[in-house]
């Protein structure tokens, strides 16, 4: 029922994607970071409303994610029309879009299979969980785990995000020098993000647990598990900016 109640928000993440990655080439970032704020304060709002007020339940909490990624494409949608800053770039929507449809889709497609592998693995993990001896505690353990692993990935992601674009403009501009040295400061800052965000997950791996659960075996195997990914994450962020700077 999630996943139906879901499906509109495939169509707004699509959009908003182009949205996105359009304006990042430009380094226009800043609107990109409001809207998205903007959004996230629409979706407690919405989800609050739609789950408790109208007595939807999960459903409701799958519509507001969906609501809340249609709101953030039109709100980008609206800043692409209106900002003087991309009336170069964006002059409307031409037959020019089509032109080496082919050669995109040879990359699309197995870039989408690429990032659909790695998310349904981690479902997958998740599901085997179940297998374990003791199912109950191994697969809650596991979801807060994998939530966390997500939840401080989101900086190197930011940062292989912001690498990717200045290495193309970089190289687009003919001065492969500086793609280097933004490549090497990128990876340094990852480093040092890894370690700050390793010692954080340590120094709170038992508190942390708390805010899932008040069973104290579930919160002892959490801190445990703290510790794998601390790090775990410092050489994912490495390897987050590298494949953005690649």
């Amino acid at each position: 029922t999630y996943a139906r109640w879901m499906i509109p928000a495939i169509f707004a993440y699509g959009l908003l994607q182009c949205h996105v990655r359009f304006l990042q080439t430009q380094n226009i970032v800043f609107p990109v970071m409001a809207s998205a704020g903007a959004a996230a304060a629409f979706h407690l709002l919405v989800c609050w409303l739609l789950v408790y007020v109208a007595g939807m339940g999960s459903k409701g909490a799958a519509l507001s994610n969906a609501i809340s990624y249609w709101v953030y494409v039109i709100v980008l949608a609206v800043y692409v029309r209106v900002s003087g800053s991309c009336k170069e770039t964006w002059t409307g929507f031409s037959t020019e879009a089509f032109r080496d449809v082919l050669s995109f889709f040879r990359l699309a497609v197995p870039s989408a299979l690429m990032v659909c592998l790695e998310m349904w693995s981690f479902e997958l993990i998740v599901l085997l969980s179940g297998l374990l001896p003791n199912p109950k505690l191994e697969t809650s353990v596991l979801s807060i785990s994998l939530n966390t692993a997500a939840f401080v990935w989101m900086i190197p992601f930011g940062l292989g995000s912001a690498i990717s674009t200045r290495v193309s403009n970089e190289l687009g501009a003919g001065r492969p020098d500086a793609a280097r040295l933004a490549v090497r400061v990128v990876v340094f800052l990852a480093m040092a993000e890894g370690l700050v965000m390793g010692l954080v997950l340590i120094c709170i791996r038992y508190v942390w647990g708390h805010a899932y659960s008040d069973v104290e075996e579930v919160v002892t195997y959490v801190a445990w598990m703290m510790l794998i990914i601390s790090v775990s994450n410092f050489f994912d962020g490495i390897q987050c900016v590298l494949s953005g700077g690649g």
